[in-house]
């Protein structure tokens, strides 16, 4: 199975505020869509929630796996949970890809672990207090990136 992590990640390393997204760009948005659909997005409980406060449902297209510490949480219909990375790696491990899509706490666990990082790089410090996990350049290899004004789309492999 290989993992991909797909982020928005300010220059600050800045992906989240309070359970919510610290900016607006319906391009990153309709790009997280594009590289999603039809695949199984791993994410946790908070992510989960924020998609849920914003869209009312869960991810539409695709296999939504929420991971929780909370034994007695209830997902939507169709929702897959599991209570450790672990035990989602393990469950999952007949998919050919898997899409991590956070939030912190989940990218640090699984970035040492990722073989494909799909990011928005925003052009900007924005405030937060989510942070994306820190991973040395030097042991990727940036395969395509297309700029924008205030954002680049870039893809990074790891270095085998």
């Amino acid at each position: 199975m290989k993992l991909t992590i797909v982020a928005a990640v300010a220059q600050n390393r800045v992906i989240g505020s309070h359970n919510a997204l610290p900016w607006y760009i319906p391009e990153d948005l309709q790009h997280f869509k594009q590289v999603t659909v039809g695949k199984t997005v791993l994410m946790g409980k908070n992510t989960f929630d924020s998609i849920m406060n914003r869209i009312k449902k869960p991810l539409p297209d695709r296999t939504n796996v929420v991971i929780t510490r909370k034994i007695d949480w209830k997902a939507p219909e169709g929702v897959l949970v599991y209570h450790s990375i672990e035990d989602a790696l393990e469950g999952l491990r007949d998919n050919d890809e898997v899409m991590v899509a956070g939030g912190g706490q989940i990218y640090t666990q699984l970035i040492d672990k990722a073989d494909k990082l799909i990011l928005t790089e925003i052009h900007r410090e924005v405030d937060g207090n989510v942070l994306f996990p820190y991973f040395a350049k030097k042991d990727w290899k940036e395969i395509s990136r297309k700029e924008h004004d205030e954002f680049s789309f870039v893809e990074y492999e790891r270095i085998k």
